[in-house]
């Protein structure tokens, strides 16, 4: 990151990334580096934001897909769902170590601000 002078880091999650979260938090941290990525764990991690889809909410959603199959519906004649919540997570704490000043119309609209 620091080689190539970005201005900012967009985190990718994946097998790897994820268990390494807070490592990547650090490290971004580290050489200044304000990074968001699409995982509300990631911001917990030490990330500075995260925005997407709210995985809590697909897996509320997956229990009537369960409940349909056990009732036995054919899986194939379920539809497929794309996510329909999404959610953004600012870290302050992360903010405030990189010198940055969030803009309150962002934190208004912040579904989770970590202090």
């Amino acid at each position: 990151m620091t080689s190539q002078r970005a201005d900012a880091a967009l985190i990718l999650s994946s097998p790897l990334t994820f268990p390494n979260r807070s490592r990547i938090a650090a490290s971004a941290l580290k050489a200044r580096m304000p990074t968001l990525v699409a995982l509300r764990e990631y911001a917990e991690g030490g990330v500075l934001m995260s925005y997407g889809p709210s995985y809590a909410d697909h897996c509320r959603r997956a229990a009537s897909y369960v409940d349909q199959i056990l009732k036995s519906a054919k899986a194939a004649d379920l539809p497929v769902q794309l996510p329909t919540a999404y959610e953004l997570v600012i870290n302050l704490k992360t903010a405030k170590a990189l010198s940055l000043t969030i803009p309150p119309q962002l934190l208004d609209r912040a579904d989770e601000v970590i202090e």
